[in-house]
């Protein structure tokens, strides 16, 4: 953990969701498993939740770098869903998953448990702190998340409300516009380095929070500028980002 950065002046608090706030991936191995058990069929779970996962950063790359796209996280995850169950290696699940099943298996990303720390020490936070999600999920999905994880935001903002994707910077602009504030008073909170780039060159103050979010495309080890890393703090969780903030004024 590395805490030598100076944020006192940082008023606002911007979480990136998938992988940082929600372990997306435990989620749907554990959603696929009690479905295999139901349907007596068995899959590597682990690898098809990768599988959907990529599929969909790969979609959010393009449209970061400026190609366009109607389709919304939750319609996306649905296109995905389908041609991986007509795929030789899931073929068997999808024979045994009828429309209603499969509607309620792509639902399963309204379903997403949040990380054990992270309702507590986000309710700790924002006592201290202005404390929101700033997410590539479309803003129904986030909304229902918000509510099924009792995650006490302040503000849910989806990077469909700025015409693009994170990283794309002009998204990072757009929410700290709404937010009223200039980038040195916002810190955005990920567990991904792409985003935290994308927030370094909005000049955002970054935070990596290490999890084991099981990320199938761009993972990389993150170090915190006093290291000789390009982050401003790097934290194992958020109870210690909390401890940090309670303690920033001391």
């Amino acid at each position: 953990m590395s805490q030598d950065a100076d944020l006192r002046n940082v008023e606002a608090l911007v979480f990136d969701v998938f992988g940082t706030t929600l372990d997306w991936h435990g989620s749907i191995v554990e959603e696929l498993a009690s479905i295999g058990q139901k349907k007596q069929v068995d899959g590597d779970w682990s690898n098809f939740a990768k599988t959907w996962r990529r599929g969909y950063i790969e979609h959010v790359q393009k449209i970061a770098q400026g190609n366009a796209s109607s389709l919304t996280m939750d319609e996306l995850h649905r296109e995905l869903l389908e041609k991986m169950l007509l795929s030789s290696e899931w073929k068997h699940l999808g024979t045994v998953l009828d429309a209603e099943e499969r509607t309620k298996l792509n639902n399963i990303w309204h379903r997403l448990q949040a990380w054990s720390d992270a309702p507590a020490s986000i309710s700790a936070l924002k006592k201290e702190i202005i404390v929101g999600a700033l997410s590539n999920g479309n803003s129904r999905l986030l909304i229902d998340l918000a509510k099924f994880t009792e995650l006490s935001w302040d503000f849910v903002f989806s990077s469909e409300l700025f015409g693009s994707m994170k990283p794309d910077i002009k998204v990072y602009q757009g929410a700290m516009k709404q937010l009223s504030l200039e980038p040195e008073k916002c810190a955005m909170i990920a567990t991904h380095a792409w985003d935290l780039r994308g927030a370094a060159k909005a000049g955002m103050k970054t935070v990596y929070v290490a999890r084991n979010a099981q990320e199938p495309i761009g993972y990389e080890e993150v170090k915190a500028k006093s290291e000789g890393g390009e982050v401003d703090l790097v934290f194992n969780s958020f109870t210690d980002l909390a401890v940090f903030f309670s303690r920033r004024k001391m």
